[in-house]
């Protein structure tokens, strides 16, 4: 369904723009109907470029985005677009940010109805909405027809999530979209995300957080300096994690069951081994090599 080929993004920065600022290298991955891909990363690793870039609305400075076959970058002119969000949208981190303060909530509804459904009757197009809330476990009567200060986040998110299913999208980019919720909340976007899975949907889940990478996602891409250190099923990426980079990540997420002083101790006591990784000649590329089957691991730059 998508594909990235070799994807690279160079931000021109400083006075004048004589800077450059390398955001993604040569990333190659793809997400197929019904999967959940992860992009894991800390700030800066260029997570978040790479969704906006799927989402059109940055363009690569070099390589190919491909959606069903259609290189997205070239697409051109209103109707193609309109057609292009038909199928792919995104959710972001800040869904009060996605939502005009002055209108109704549901007015993101009314909007997709004149856009893409507008010979729909009044009574046809409610009974579709009350569907589409329903579907992600709100009540209709609780959200429609009030302001966004009047909602939650995980409110909001969800009535994001039921103008993607308005559509009948066939990707979501769903962008860091429960770190600002808490944790009762995050759990049921969560269980949301899973159940558009099992509908079909693909999507592309952006964090920073490996543990929510590792409850939602069939596989998990590990990004560092725009770059891939590790990809591939998210069990393996997981329980046997090949770049001393992820392996590092792994060792910083918190648990539950077990102390900040057990844990350091026992890293003390059982470093991890690094392994020998082939040495890249340049910034440019960033070749993978395939340690096991369908699990890449990135080769350290020189």
């Amino acid at each position: 369904m998508l594909e990235l080929s070799h994807v690279h993004k160079v931000y021109r920065v400083g006075a004048f723009g004589g800077g450059r600022l390398r955001a993604v290298r040569d990333v190659s991955l793809k997400v197929e109907s019904g999967e959940v891909v992860s992009l894991i990363g800390e700030s800066g690793s260029g997570k978040s470029t790479l969704g906006k870039m799927v989402l059109g609305l940055f363009k690569p400075t070099s390589g190919v985005i491909s959606f069903d076959g259609t290189d997205i970058t070239t697409i051109r002119g209103h109707a193609a677009r309109k057609a292009y969000y038909r199928r792919v949208q995104g959710v972001f981190q800040d869904p009060f940010s996605s939502f005009n303060p002055i209108f109704k909530a549901d007015r993101v509804f009314e909007m997709i109805r004149s856009s893409y459904f507008p010979g729909t009757s009044d009574a046809d197009w409610r009974e579709r909405v009350l569907k589409a809330v329903g579907t992600v476990r709100l009540d209709p009567e609780n959200v429609l027809g009030k302001y966004p200060h009047q909602l939650s986040g995980g409110q909001l998110q969800r009535l994001l999530i039921a103008r993607a299913l308005l559509l009948d999208v066939d990707l979501l980019v769903a962008d860091e979209v429960i770190s600002m919720l808490d944790a009762s909340t995050r759990i049921d976007v969560l269980n949301l995300l899973a159940d558009l899975k099992e509908r079909g949907m693909a999507i592309l889940f952006v964090t920073h957080d490996l543990s929510l990478g590792n409850y939602v996602s069939d596989r998990s891409v590990i990004l560092r300096k725009g770059a891939i250190a590790e990809m591939g099923p998210t069990a393996r990426v997981f329980e046997n994690p090949l770049h001393p980079y992820s392996r590092h990540l792994l060792s910083c997420v918190p648990q539950l069951h077990r102390t900040w002083a057990e844990v350091d101790a026992e890293m003390k006591a059982n470093p991890p081994e690094d392994i020998d990784l082939p040495v890249a000649p340049d910034e440019e590329s960033a070749p993978l090599l395939e340690a096991e089957k369908g699990h890449f691991v990135g080769i350290d730059q020189g």
